[in-house]
């Protein structure tokens, strides 16, 4: 498809267009450390995406007002562990919390190793940061505490 350009434009005909938007991807830090300045730590990129991933992970079910379906819901899974769930539907469940909640992010690989005998799950998530190259791994582990 050939596009028309006025005579102002110069010789634009020409010369291939190519527009490419930068996406930086920006968060609060969570720990609301104090900056020098008086402004809080901000976290960028593939920081920013790891930390609204964990939040995600162990969010659980109506937590979050107006938006019950929302979280990975880790804690639930953690205490019915010998009954109910095994390790394909805690990855299952992973995977998809990431794919409908958390757009900056493409889950390349779920490792889950759930210990019912000690009521703990450990899960590594290895994803890749959208708009860009990188890829990431977040791991996290829950452990019932008595």
């Amino acid at each position: 498809m050939a596009k028309a350009f006025s005579i102002e434009d110069g010789n634009l005909a020409t010369r291939p267009i190519i527009t490419s938007r930068e996406r930086i991807y920006k968060d609060i830090d969570l720990s609301f450390a104090k900056r020098p300045s008086g402004d809080v730590y901000k976290k960028t990129d593939a920081a920013a995406v790891k930390q609204a991933i964990k939040n995600l992970l162990l969010t659980s079910d109506t937590e979050k007002p107006f938006r019950p379906y929302f979280g990975g819901n880790l804690g639930r899974m953690l205490f019915e562990l010998s009954e109910d769930y095994d390790e394909d539907n805690i990855r299952d469940t992973i995977m998809n919390a990431i794919g409908n909640f958390e757009p900056r992010a493409r889950v390349r690989q779920v490792n889950v190793n759930t210990s019912p005998d000690f009521n703990s799950v450990d899960v590594t998530v290895i994803f890749q940061v959208i708009s860009t190259s990188e890829v990431e791994q977040l791991n996290v582990s829950l452990t019932r505490l008595r």
